[in-house]
């Protein structure tokens, strides 16, 4: 698993395992709240990092214009 920085959110890291063929394998979230840790795991394991990117980005948190599932789409978007 590689962890990866946030910016402006309570997460402060989030580690991603993802396959060859971009199929997210695993996810932990540093730090946050426990809603965001244990709800956007199981919704998210097994399926492609671009699906999970279309679903999650822009998603805003108290006018901040990123959010955690954000920062998440903001990471795959890159791998």
């Amino acid at each position: 698993m590689k962890y990866y920085d946030t910016e402006k959110v309570c997460i402060k890291k989030i580690g991603i395992d993802i396959d060859d063929d971009g199929i997210i394998r695993g996810v932990e979230f540093c730090g946050g709240c426990y809603g965001d840790n244990k709800s956007l795991d199981p919704l998210i394991i097994g399926f492609h990092k671009d699906d999970v990117v279309r679903s999650l980005k822009g998603v805003d948190c108290q006018g901040r214009g990123t959010s955690c599932p954000d920062q998440l789409a903001r990471i795959l978007e890159k791998l």
